[in-house]
């Protein structure tokens, strides 16, 4: 027995930061297999470099978040674009301390003000999307949004900040035709957790607050996103989808 949801997006162009690994790689993937032209992102050289990941059918950009020239070539490249997944991003940025004030500012220049930059100077190629339902927008967030998370708090403050622009750019911009939602995941199997594979009492604990009992999948998190930029969400903008095993909550 399936229940699966299937995705057409043929004749769609999509643009899907952070598209190497995790929940990036996961949505890119799905947006290809549903029929998209998709462009993705990621700080390599080249697609060649990424030995450990399948990036066929995958237009490949170099991106720092840190290059705003890059952010604003990457943005003019494009005349038209129907779906844009703001998903890079990282913690601990250049392995800096998120309490001190050099890695605090790090972390929110990447995690916020980067998608923040790249969006604004993709609004006119956004605008000009034919696709039902209009032109979608998704950020990315974290449970660090929404919950205490010391370790850190820059990162945790611009996923916050990442909620609030999602609401304020939904306003602005839904009479152009432009909808913007974001999703945030819980505990997801990904190289940014992988860590905590060394540290079990850490692991296990974050495991025992998931109702769920379980760190989701990828997968998981990239049918949520890819439903967002479909026809039939198109009443949802402004939005923010919790998609956590019930982390939240417990």
């Amino acid at each position: 027995m399936t229940n699966r949801v299937q995705f057409d997006f043929t004749g769609t162009t999509a643009l899907v930061t952070g598209g190497t690994s995790g929940i990036g790689h996961a949505t890119a993937s799905l947006l290809r297999d549903s029929g998209a032209t998709v462009t993705i992102t990621g700080t390599r050289q080249g697609p060649d470099d990424y030995d450990d990941v399948d990036l066929s059918g995958l237009d490949y950009r170099q991106l720092s978040l840190t290059d705003d020239a890059g952010i604003a070539a990457l943005a003019a490249s494009f005349t038209e674009l129907d779906i844009l997944i703001n998903n890079a991003g990282a913690n601990f940025p250049g392995g800096l301390d998120e309490s001190t004030p050099e890695g605090f500012t790090l972390s929110v220049e990447v995690n916020l003000l980067a998608p923040f930059k790249l969006t604004e100077r993709l609004h006119d190629a956004l605008k000009r999307s034919t696709a039902p339902g209009g032109a979608s927008v998704v950020m990315l967030a974290s449970m660090a949004a929404i919950r205490s998370v010391p370790v850190v708090p820059g990162y945790g403050s611009a996923k916050a900040g990442v909620l609030a622009l999602t609401r304020n750019l939904a306003v602005k911009w839904a009479a152009d035709g432009i909808r913007l939602n974001t999703v945030v995941p819980g505990v997801v199997a990904t190289r940014m957790t992988a860590p905590m594979d060394y540290v079990p009492e850490i692991k296990q604990g974050q495991v025992d607050h998931i109702p769920l009992g379980r760190f989701a999948r990828p997968e998981e998190i990239a049918s949520p996103i890819v439903y967002l930029c479909t026809e039939s969400a198109s009443y949802c903008t402004g939005s923010a989808f919790v998609v956590d095993g019930a982390y939240s909550v417990l």
